[in-house]
């Protein structure tokens, strides 16, 4: 089975590739499960109820996010009722939403989707390893294929939850820094890796902003106000191929298209 992951979605740009092209590529790539990183959707911070909305009328069957998903006050109540937008799970267990999705593809097979955050550079938050360990073991054995948003901006912390966990989980797919990365494979075990996905939004940026503002921000030191880029438009998702009778990943690779 082909699951895709759409990488960061960045305002009304990256929204607007979902939607051009999804149905082209769920129908084209025999897509069982797609989800995207939704985070940024929002004008490039948070996502609201209705961007939500939006996306799962696309055809995304799950959102995850990371540190953003707290920038929008409207998204809390949602959070509480919505199972398809995750959360990084390794947030306090009394805010609302879930780091952990059970859900069945559109070949029927059960697929378990977890969200979780790195800790360096980041907000302080518990012990991602520790907490994959605990929702791996939580997944009832029969979930074989199970899939990993790990929301961080060290290429040393992705690589080392990625073989933290080979072997128990089908992919491990990095998201935050916006900036795609080269290194798809399969690990020893079976679990496919790609240290980022990239971001599905304006590339003529800075990772998604107006790059004037950002360059002069870092010459100033101010606390200037970014605004999100319109110009450079690429979709960068990548899809992972699972066997669903053991969740093994078989193959991976990375899929763009320019808007």
């Amino acid at each position: 089975m082909n699951i895709l992951f759409i990488g960061d979605i960045f305002a009304s740009v990256g929204r607007n590739l979902v939607a051009h092209f999804l149905q082209g590529i769920i129908s084209s790539e025999k897509i069982s499960l797609a989800i995207a990183n939704a985070e940024n959707s929002a004008g490039g911070f948070g996502v609201t109820p209705q961007i939500a909305q939006e996306l799962f009328s696309m055809g995304l069957d799950a959102l995850t996010s990371g540190n953003h998903i707290w920038d929008k006050k409207e998204i809390y109540e949602y959070l509480a009722r919505e199972p398809r937008l995750l959360r990084p799970a390794n947030y306090p267990a009394d805010l609302p939403g879930s780091g952990l999705l059970v859900l069945k593809a559109r070949n029927g097979v059960e697929v378990a989707l977890m969200n979780l955050q790195g800790r360096v550079h980041l907000p302080a938050t518990d012990c991602p390893f520790r907490k994959g360990d605990q929702l791996i073991a939580s997944l009832d054995p029969s979930v074989r294929v199970r899939i990993v948003d790990f929301h961080a901006e060290l290429t040393s912390e992705k690589m080392a939850m990625g073989w933290h966990v080979n072997g128990r989980v089908s992919a491990v797919l990095g998201t935050h820094t916006h900036v795609p990365t080269a290194d798809e494979r399969i690990l020893s075990e079976g679990t496919a890796y790609q240290t980022d996905v990239g971001m599905t939004g304006p590339y003529d940026s800075v990772i998604g902003s107006d790059k004037n503002l950002a360059i002069r921000r870092f010459l100033t030191a101010m606390p200037i106000r970014l605004e999100g880029a319109k110009g450079g438009a690429e979709l960068h998702a990548t899809i992972v191929t699972v066997d669903p009778q053991t969740g093994r990943a078989t193959a991976i690779r990375r899929l763009t298209k320019n808007g």
